[in-house]
C-alpha cells in the first residue's frame, strides 16, 4: 500500500519552475496579440481567396454548355448526294464533315490517337491530374504555356464550346466541361466524336473527310502509316499540312508512329519499316462537281427551295439525298457529247461568217464567241425520273443549265403537239393537205410567208403522216389554222409545257420558246402511253439519323387516249424509220424501236432532236449563246443535234443490261388497206393501195368509188403512163 503510494506521488510530481525560468519561457503579451492577429489574418485571406476562387469557379460554371447540350452535341455535318444505283455524287455542306460510326473507324486510327495525345485516356475521368502537375510546372519554369495538360476529353471541349484563346479560365472550363462530358458519354463514344468532329486541315472535318480529301479512300480502308499521317494534322492543320508542307507533314507523322511504338502499339520493325514510307498522297477537292456537275446543281436549287417548308439547312444536317441519276447513263452521255462534238465544233467555225470575224479578234475571243453549247437531258417516261443531264460545255466556264433554265425555239420539234391536237380531234394520218406556199399574218398583222425548209413547194397533196415525216411547213400551218392555235396551245399544256406559247399560226412552226427540260418530259407523254409525269429529280431525303422527312410522290396523269397516244407513236417512228431521223438507223445502227422528231428554226439558230423509246425519252439541243450567230449553213437539227442522241442511245442499249420494253397496243386502233388516191377502203382494183393505222372511231367506212372494176385500172394505168 504505501509502495503505491509513493509510485503514485511520484508519477504526479510537478517540477518546481523558478521565476527567471518562467521570464524566459512566457512570450509578452502584445507578442501574443500579435500573433493571433497574424493566424486570423492568414486564416481570412485563405476564407477570401478560397471564396474569391469558388465564386470565380461558379461564375465559370454558368458559363459552361448546359447538360442538354452535352447530351445532344450536334456539329454541323455534310449532306451527302447519292445517284439511283448507289453511288455518292456530291455533298453540301458549309463545314466538309461526315459522321462515321466508331466500328467502322480502324485501330490504327485509334492507336496512334491514343497514343499521342492521351495514353491514359482510358484511365481517367476527363483530367488528368498528374499531367496538370507535369505541365504546371514546365509552364512556371519557362514563364509562358509550353504544355496544356489537356486529355483528349478536353480537347473535345474545346474543340466543341470553347475555341483556341489561351487563357486561364478556358483551360478551367474546358476541364470541369471534360468531366461533365466523361459523366455523360463512354469513352468509345468521346473518341467517336473527337475524331467526327475535328478539323483535319484543308477543308477537311472529322476523319472520313480527312481520308478522303488526302488519301481518296474510305476511313476503314486507311493503312497505319496513313492513319498516324491524319493524327499528326491534327497538332497544327495548317502547320502540318501535307498539301502545303509535305515534309513537315512526313516528319509529324514519323513522330506518331514513334509514339505508337513507345505505346506498344507498333514493334520496332514495324516502325523502321513504315517510318521510310512516302506521304503517298491521293487529292481529292470536296468542292469539285465530277459527276453530272449540272443535275447537282438542279438538286442543290431545289433543297434551297424544300428548306423553309422541311425546316432544314442542307449545308448542316448531315441528310442523305437520294436522286434518279443513273451514273452509268450519265457517263453514256458524256461519252457521247465526246465524241460527236469536235467534228459538229469545228463544222460550225468553218462557216463563211466566222471565217471573217476570225481574222478581228484574238483566238480567246473567237473561241468563246463561236462555242457551241448543248443541252442534253434523258428521263424515264414511265416514273419521271431524270436519268442523265449535261447542261452545258463546262461547268466551271458556267453554271446557266440550259436544260433547266434555257428557254429556246423547237422549231418544228413543237409539231407533234400539233398533230397530237389534230389525231385526237378527228383527223387521220391520211388526211391531205397542198404542199403550196401560203401567207399568213402575225400578230401585228404583218404578212408573214412560211418556207419549207427546202425553200421549194412540190404543190401536191401530202397525207398528215409523209407531212409530219418531211417536216413539212406548208401543211403545219394549213393544219393549225383549222385546228386552232388556241386547242394546240391546251394539249402542249396538259404535256407539260408551262413556258408562255403565244397562240398564232407560227406557233405550228415552234416560234415560241420552250425549255429543253419540260420539252422532252412532253414527249414522253408518248413514250408512256399518254401519261405524263412531271421530271423527278429527288427520291427521297432522309435526316441523319435516317429518318425519311421527304418522299417525291409523281402524280401521273392521263393526257391522251391510248388511241392517240399510239398513231402518235407510229407517226413519229416513221420519222425515224423514213424521214428527217433517218441517219439514227443508216449512220448510227441504232435499230430498237423508236420515235422523234427533229427542230430546226430560223437561219438555224436553234437545232433540236427529241425522240424516246419504250424505256427512255431524251432530248437535245445545240446553238450559240449569241443569237446574233448562227450554227450555219445545213446544219439542221437531223446533222447537228441528233448524232448525240442516237449515239448516246445505241451506248446505253448495247452497254446496259434491263428489261426492254414495247410500245403497247391498243384495241381501239386498226390497220386498213385504203387507196392512195380516193383514201377510202382500197377495193382489189385499186392500182396503188396501202395500209394505213386509224382510231375506229375515224376510220374509213366507204369503198373506193374510183376503182371499182378492171376498166378503173386500165384507165388509170393510162393516166399514169
Amino acid at each position: 500500500m504505501k509502495r503505491q503510494m509513493r509510485s503514485s506521488k511520484t508519477s504526479t510530481r510537478i517540477p518546481t519552475v523558478t521565476q527567471t525560468t518562467l521570464k524566459k519561457t512566457a512570450p509578452p503579451a502584445g507578442r501574443n496579440k500579435k500573433k493571433n492577429i497574424r493566424s486570423i489574418s492568414i486564416a481570412l485571406a485563405l476564407f477570401i481567396l478560397v471564396s474569391v476562387f469558388g465564386i470565380y469557379l461558379y461564375k465559370l460554371s454558368t458559363e459552361l454548355p448546359p447538360l442538354t447540350q452535352l447530351e445532344q452535341i450536334n456539329p454541323d455535318m455534310a449532306s451527302l448526294v447519292y445517284s439511283s444505283d448507289g453511288e455518292k455524287i456530291h455533298s453540301f455542306f458549309t463545314h466538309n464533315r461526315t459522321f462515321t460510326p466508331f466500328d467502322k473507324i480502324p485501330p490504327s486510327v485509334i492507336n496512334a490517337l491514343i497514343a499521342t495525345e492521351d495514353r491514359d485516356f482510358y484511365h481517367h475521368w476527363g483530367i488528368n491530374l498528374s499531367g496538370i502537375a507535369r505541365a504546371i510546372l514546365v509552364d512556371i519554369s519557362s514563364m509562358k504555356f509550353v504544355q496544356g495538360a489537356s486529355t483528349i476529353t478536353m480537347q473535345l471541349a474545346r474543340n466543341l464550346y470553347f475555341g483556341y484563346a489561351q487563357k486561364i479560365d478556358r483551360k478551367i472550363k474546358e476541364a470541369m466541361t471534360a468531366i461533365q462530358i466523361e459523366r455523360t458519354y463512354s469513352k468509345d463514344e468521346i473518341l467517336d466524336m473527337y475524331l467526327n468532329i475535328n478539323f483535319f486541315g484543308n477543308h477537311a472535318y472529322g476523319i472520313k473527310a480527312a481520308a478522303m480529301r488526302y488519301f481518296d479512300k474510305e476511313v476503314e480502308d486507311l493503312e497505319v502509316q496513313e492513319a498516324a499521317m491524319l493524327i499528326g494534322i491534327l497538332k497544327g492543320p495548317s502547320h502540318y499540312s501535307p498539301v502545303r508542307y509535305p515534309e513537315r507533314a512526313l516528319k509529324r507523322r514519323n513522330i506518331v508512329l514513334l509514339s505508337m511504338m513507345a505505346d506498344n502499339k507498333l514493334s520496332k520493325t514495324e516502325y523502321d519499316s513504315l517510318k521510310q514510307l512516302p506521304l503517298s498522297l491521293s487529292l481529292t477537292n470536296p468542292y469539285n462537281m465530277d459527276t453530272a456537275p449540272y443535275f447537282v446543281e438542279y438538286i442543290r436549287q431545289q433543297m434551297n427551295a424544300l428548306q423553309d417548308s422541311l425546316g432544314i439547312n442542307v449545308y448542316k444536317d448531315g441528310l442523305r439525298i437520294y436522286t434518279t441519276l443513273n451514273t452509268k447513263m450519265q457517263k453514256y452521255m458524256e461519252d457521247a457529247v465526246e465524241r460527236e462534238l469536235p467534228a459538229i465544233q469545228a463544222r460550225v467555225r468553218r462557216q463563211r461568217a466566222f471565217k471573217d470575224l476570225k481574222e478581228t479578234l484574238s483566238d480567246s475571243a473567237f473561241n468563246k464567241l463561236s462555242l457551241m453549247q448543248i443541252a442534253f437531258v434523258a428521263i424515264d417516261p414511265h416514273n419521271g425520273h431524270i436519268l442523265a443531264m449535261i447542261g452545258g460545255r463546262n461547268f466551271e466556264d458556267s453554271k446557266w443549265n440550259h436544260v433547266t433554265q434555257m428557254a429556246r425555239q423547237p422549231g418544228s420539234a413543237f409539231k407533234p403537239f400539233l398533230y397530237t391536237a389534230a389525231i385526237d380531234n378527228g383527223f387521220t394520218p391520211a388526211d391531205e393537205y397542198q404542199d403550196i406556199p401560203t401567207v399568213e399574218f402575225g400578230p401585228d398583222s404583218t404578212r408573214w410567208n412560211p418556207k419549207n425548209y427546202s425553200g421549194t413547194f412540190s404543190g401536191q397533196m401530202v397525207t398528215l403522216r409523209n407531212a409530219l415525216r418531211r417536216s413539212l411547213n406548208s401543211v403545219a400551218v394549213r393544219l393549225i389554222s383549222d385546228i386552232t392555235p388556241k386547242v394546240v396551245v391546251q394539249y402542249a399544256r396538259a404535256m407539260g409545257i408551262t413556258t408562255q406559247l403565244r397562240p398564232f399560226s407560227s406557233l405550228a412552226l415552234g416560234s415560241s420558246e420552250v425549255k429543253p427540260l419540260e420539252l422532252v418530259s412532253a414527249y414522253g407523254t408518248f413514250a408512256n402511253n399518254g401519261v405524263h409525269i412531271k421530271p423527278v429529280s429527288i427520291l427521297k431525303i432522309e435526316d441523319k439519323n435516317g429518318t425519311v422527312i421527304y418522299q417525291a410522290h409523281p402524280a401521273p396523269k392521263e393526257v391522251l387516249s391510248p388511241e392517240t397516244t399510239y398513231i402518235m407513236n407510229n407517226l413519229l417512228q416513221n420519222v425515224v424509220n423514213h424521214g428527217t431521223g433517218l441517219s439514227v438507223r443508216t449512220k448510227f445502227k441504232f435499230y430498237h424501236p423508236a420515235g422523234g422528231k427533229t427542230g430546226t428554226t430560223n437561219d438555224n439558230t436553234n437545232a433540236w432532236f427529241v425522240g424516246f423509246t419504250p424505256d427512255i425519252v431524251a432530248g437535245v439541243w445545240v446553238g450559240l449563246e449569241d443569237f446574233q450567230y448562227n450554227l450555219g449553213p445545213g446544219m439542221a437539227g437531223s446533222v447537228a443535234a441528233l448524232p448525240f442522241w442516237a449515239d448516246f442511245m445505241k451506248t446505253v442499249y448495247d452497254s446496259l443490261e434491263f428489261d426492254k420494253g414495247v410500245f403497247p397496243e391498243t384495241s381501239g386502233v386498226v390497220k386498213l388497206k385504203i387507196c392512195e388516191e380516193t383514201k377510202k377502203l382500197a377495193t382489189p382494183y385499186c392500182p396503188h393501195p396501202y395500209e394505213e393505222i386509224f382510231n375506229v372511231k375515224y376510220k374509213p367506212t366507204e369503198s373506193c368509188d374510183v376503182h371499182s372494176g378492171p376498166h378503173n385500172i386500165r384507165r388509170v394505168r393510162s393516166k399514169r403512163f
